[in-house]
């Protein structure tokens, strides 16, 4: 039996952000959408209008870390 070829990894955002992240995550506070802003390194929620910070690449989903737009 062989193994087939494994997944290609998709290339970082940044950091090490994974873009299948995007895909997955969701505003814990309303479970919208985010948007990631690549400049200030931060995923946004616009319902809530709150901005998490991506931190060495990983997100802070804490809605005490994030800071209001």
């Amino acid at each position: 039996m062989t193994d087939s070829a494994p997944d290609t990894p998709l290339p970082p955002l940044d950091a090490g952000l994974d873009p299948r992240l995007l895909e997955i995550l969701v505003c814990p506070v309303t479970h919208g959408p985010l948007e990631y802003d690549r400049a200030a390194g931060e995923l946004i929620s616009r319902k809530a209008s709150l901005a998490y910070p991506v931190r060495d690449g990983v997100p802070i989903m804490l809605p005490e870390e994030a800071r209001e737009l």
